[in-house]
Formats: C-alpha cells, sequence, structure tokens
C-alpha cells in the first residue's frame, strides 16, 4: 500500500531525527527538519551539524547533500543511507540502481563523498544502527569481449562511432545508441539495430527478414534523419544530449583545449536513455598531460561527484574538466568543483553547441 508523500516525508524526517538523537548525542531542540529527494534532513541553527537520510539511491544523492550543506555551512555533514529505503524510486528502479553500484550504496556514496575536501561522514544505516561506510573501490569499465571487437569495422563502415562502455561495443549516432553488438551464450556475436533496448527488441521482429547490414541502416536513416542540430523537436534528439555534446568535442577537442578526447563509460552507468547522467570522455590537453572531460546539460546536482568518480576510475591524476552550456552553468556547480581535493574546471559552451559539431573542420 502506497503511502501519501506528505506522511511518507514526515516519517522519514522522524527517523532520521531518532537516528541522530541515539547516534550523535543531543541535537540543537531547534534543529529544523527539510524535505529532500527520497529523504530528509535535519539541520542544527547557527552553523551546527547537519544530517541527511537518503536510501539506496544515495550514490545519486551526494552532489544535493553537498548543496545542502553549501546552503548551511554546517560544522559537520552526515549522510545516513538506508539501504532498504527506496527512496523516490519504485522498488524495481531502486534495485537497478543498486545493482549498477556494485557495491553497498554507502559504500558508494563515501567513495564519492571522500573526493571533496571537508567530506562528509557517511553512515550505512542498519535497523536502528548505524555503521561507518568505508569508500568502495574504484569504478572499472571493462573492455567489449573479444568476439564483439571483431564488429567494429562493421560499425564504423556504417558511419557510426564505435564506442566501448562498460563491456558492450556500441555504434552510436551523434552520441545516440543506434547498434550494440551482443554476445550470445554460446559465444557468438551479432549486430541488434535499435535506439535503447526495447527498440532493438521490436525491430529485431520488425526486421527480421532483413540482413544484420540492411537492419542497421535502416535504424540510422532513422536517427539521422532527426539527430541534426536544425531539426524538429523530436524525441530522437532530445535523449542524452550530453552524450550528443561529447560527440561534438571529440570531434573538436580543441574547444575545449584538448588534443585528442575518446569517450568512456561512467563510473555509475545508466540502464535508461532518459535518465539524468554525464557523458566523459578521456584524452590529452594541448600540453600533452592527460585529461578528462565531462559532459552535461541541464540542472544536474551530481554533476562534480560523477565527473570526480569518472576521473577516478580512468584516470585519477588527469586535469578534469566540466562542460556545461552557458545556460546550464550553475554557481553550486562552480562552489562543488572547487572544493574537490583536485579542484575540476568548469568551461562554458555556447548554447547553440549542437551546431558545432556540424562545421567544416
Amino acid at each position: 500500500m502506497s503511502i501519501e508523500p506528505d506522511r511518507r516525508a514526515a516519517l522519514l524526517a522522524a527517523k532520521l531525527g531518532a537516528l541522530a538523537r541515539a547516534h550523535f548525542g543531543d541535537v540543537h531542540g531547534d534543529a529544523v527538519s527539510g524535505a529532500f529527494p527520497g529523504g530528509a534532513t535535519l539541520v542544527e541553527p547557527d552553523g551546527g551539524r547537519a544530517w541527511v537520510y537518503v536510501g539506496v539511491d544515495a550514490p545519486w544523492r551526494v552532489g544535493a547533500a553537498l548543496a545542502v550543506a553549501a546552503r548551511t555551512r554546517p560544522s559537520e555533514l552526515h549522510l545516513l543511507v538506508d539501504p532498504n529505503e527506496t527512496g523516490e524510486a519504485g522498488s524495481a528502479t531502486a534495485a537497478s540502481k543498486a545493482a549498477r553500484a556494485g557495491a553497498h550504496p554507502a559504500e558508494v556514496a563515501a567513495r564519492r563523498a571522500a573526493l571533496f575536501a571537508d567530506a562528509p561522514q557517511v553512515w550505512a544505516v542498519e535497523g536502528a544502527e548505524l555503521r561507518r561506510a568505508a569508500p568502495a573501490a574504484p569504478a572499472t569499465d571493462p573492455a567489449p569481449a573479444p568476439e564483439a571487437e571483431l564488429y567494429r569495422p562493421v560499425l564504423e563502415a556504417a558511419g557510426l562511432d564505435a564506442i566501448a562502455e562498460g563491456g558492450h561495443l556500441l555504434g552510436e549516432l551523434r552520441g545516440l545508441e543506434v547498434a550494440r553488438v551482443v554476445v550470445g551464450d554460446d559465444g557468438a556475436a551479432h549486430v541488434e539495430a535499435g535506439v535503447g533496448r526495447f527498440d532493438r527488441e521490436i525491430a529485431s521482429m520488425m526486421f527480421a527478414h532483413l540482413g544484420e547490414t540492411d537492419a542497421l541502416a535502416r535504424a540510422i536513416d532513422l536517427v539521422a534523419e532527426h539527430r541534426t542540430a536544425d531539426a524538429a523537436r523530436h524525441p530522437i534528439n532530445q535523449l542524452v544530449p550530453e552524450r550528443w555534446l561529447r560527440w561534438v568535442l571529440i570531434e573538436r577537442p580543441e574547444l575545449v583545449g584538448a588534443s585528442a578526447l575518446r569517450a568512456v563509460g561512467s563510473a555509475l552507468p545508466r540502464t535508461s536513455l532518459r535518465e539524468v547522467g554525464v557523458a566523459s570522455a578521456v584524452g590529452t590537453d594541448l600540453a600533452g598531460q592527460p585529461l578528462v572531460v565531462t559532459c552535461s546539460t541541464g540542472v544536474d546536482l551530481e554533476l562534480v561527484p560523477s565527473a570526480a568518480d569518472d576521473r577516478l576510475a580512468h584516470a585519477p591524476d588527469a586535469r578534469l574538466v566540466l562542460v556545461v552550456p552557458a545556460r546550464d552553468s550553475l554557481p553550486v556547480t562552480t562552489r562543488l568543483a572547487s572544493r574537490l581535493l583536485a579542484p575540476a574546471e568548469v568551461v562554458e559552451v555556447a548554447d547553440d553547441w549542437r551546431t558545432l559539431g556540424e562545421l567544416d573542420r
């Protein structure tokens, strides 16, 4: 049975208050409870302590917790992670996020938090008890199977960018997945054409009479019609804009002071093309030094923790550059970027950045 949002918020606030009082000594009587996505906050007045209670999606809430601290300036920030709390998401989505995290959500949140100066203390909620969470190991980005890599020339000959990410080989057109090389249980690989998993399943039925090459061409023609800077608004040109922006920068690395860039997978991969996320690339700057570039569009408080986590996974000692359209450049992003142990730079691109990838080079 579902609980009304107001009632749910009150229950979460009450649980946070009980945990804080049980484990952190006297809490100031004027401490203020507040709302938080899928959780609750408790903040003492006059620069006292602050607590944030969050559920299984904690790895995706570190930036929001730090934003609370930036606003209230507490003397201590504690992030309490309850793996049994599904937050705003349903149980299926929560389970998916927990699986993608690859470790206890409190430990992944601790890994991201530890990348910041004055890092919040992260605790795992275990019933009525708290356990200090140790940071999880850096994320990995496994290579595709050798059988899948045999299809790289096929994707490239079709005019797609062959992207190795999370153990898969993808064929992207301007940052949008149009094809994926799938390796079956028998070890044989084949190309599935379509935008996202469900579209690939539909396409496999619709184009069952076609060979792989013809089915792939059909999918490319459909996406190419809509994924251009001057095309009318269409779902195809609204999906994963941050990956489109990454494609622009790979085509024109000089826009961010890079000599060359290549796409890499994120520490916390998405499972849906509609999820908010970041898109990262690694390469070298004009001085030949290692560089990580992370792209984002819209308002995403998790940009900085996500980018720092991607750098940790791929090139821990590299310079980190965050790239956003000018209209999406927010003071909170700059503040959080400066609070990293190895601070990041924020670079703005023009709001019409889609056109930059279509200019003659």
